[in-house]
């Protein structure tokens, strides 16, 4: 038996790593549905795991008493976070310029999808930007939590999810959708670094707590993955051009999944030094200023990891357009050659006068 024909677990033949997209069909002996099959379920999967992790912080973060007296720690301490008071009071214009970034970012999505005349995909992003919008303003106005002010509640009202990251997150998310497969990793790579910038601000200004940050980002991430796999359902996926993006890809997945590791690394070392707060006031300043890097660390750690998922996710997946279509040849696979502009060639060739005798 063929290298290539080992059997996957599903009983499908194993498909080669590299290669362009014919061999799929042509020597793989890929089945057609497949591959939309294997993207629809880690899509799925990924899509329950982050919705999965949003519970845990909801109940974590917003439901205890310890999530939301760290919280109000997190949110306090950026004002004994003396670097941080300190920028913020020297740029004030720094509120105007993200409301005018996160707006330049809404259009950048809209007319990179529209000149590429991928109006059902930009369609499909800016409706999964505006159901994750929705979907957060909804658990901000009806999601059980302690009211301010009741012995059980926080100091100050909870933001939870943040808008402001789900905004810039989703159209990192959209991006993913609506740019070429070869630039996906450096653009989409560059907008979630921006997006983690948002919601870094948003913290160090006391709009939301850290919580609201990393719950944004697990919402979007569920609401791009659910997307993606209601594409492959409907067999709107297809294989990628291997040749030429790996190198492209890794320059870009690798710092992105370093910092990732770091922000995570850092935040959950600091966790364990700030959730022994004492239950009322006052606290003392250090203990305030390290539960807000706290959060700060983790919030950027979730946020990269959130942005770097579907990179790893749809690596070689295409979304741009439907599964493409193939047709057999005449006998040898040298005969047929590698097909140009994305045409899958059998290992036949196109002999018509050629009969089976």
């Amino acid at each position: 038996m063929a290298s290539y024909d080992r059997p996957r677990a599903g009983g499908s033949p194993r498909p080669l790593e590299t290669g362009a997209t014919w061999w799929y069909a042509a020597v793989a002996g890929e089945a057609p549905g497949s591959f939309s099959t294997r993207v629809r379920t880690r899509t799925r999967r990924a899509c329950l795991g982050a919705v999965l992790l949003l519970t845990v912080v909801y109940a974590g973060l917003v439901l205890t008493a310890t999530g939301r007296r760290w919280g109000d720690a997190a949110v306090t301490g950026r004002r004994a976070d003396i670097p941080v008071a300190t920028f913020l009071r020297e740029h004030p214009s720094l509120a105007g310029f993200t409301t005018a970034s996160l707006v330049t970012g809404a259009v950048l999505l809209l007319a990179v999808g529209l000149l590429r005349k991928r109006y059902v995909l930009t369609g499909l992003a800016g409706g999964a930007l505006v159901t994750a919008l929705a979907v957060a303003g909804l658990l901000q106005r009806y999601a059980p939590r302690p009211r301010p002010g009741d012995g059980a509640g926080a100091l100050v009202p909870s933001g939870f999810p943040s808008a402001q990251t789900t905004l810039a997150l989703g159209i990192a998310f959209g991006l993913v959708l609506v740019v070429p497969h070869r630039l996906r990793a450096p653009v989409t790579g560059a907008a979630t670094l921006w997006a983690a910038a948002v919601g870094a601000y948003s913290l160090a200004a006391g709009q939301h707590r850290p919580g609201d940050v990393i719950a944004a980002a697990l919402l979007t991430l569920a609401v791009l993955c659910g997307l993606v796999a209601l594409l492959a359902r409907r067999n709107r996926v297809r294989p990628a051009r291997r040749a030429g993006t790996s190198l492209r890809g890794l320059a870009v997945t690798v710092p992105l999944a370093l910092a990732a590791a770091a922000g995570l690394g850092a935040g959950i070392m600091l966790l364990g030094d700030t959730l022994g707060l004492p239950a009322t006031a006052p606290y003392d300043p250090a203990e305030l200023r390290l539960a807000h890097r706290c959060g700060q660390a983790l919030a950027a750690g979730v946020t990269l990891a959130a942005g770097l998922l579907p990179l790893v996710l749809l690596r070689h997946v295409d979304v741009d357009g439907g599964p493409v279509p193939y047709r057999l040849g005449g006998p040898f696979v040298e005969a047929a050659g590698v097909p140009d502009e994305e045409e899958l060639v059998g290992p036949f060739t196109e002999d018509r006068d050629h009969e089976i005798s």
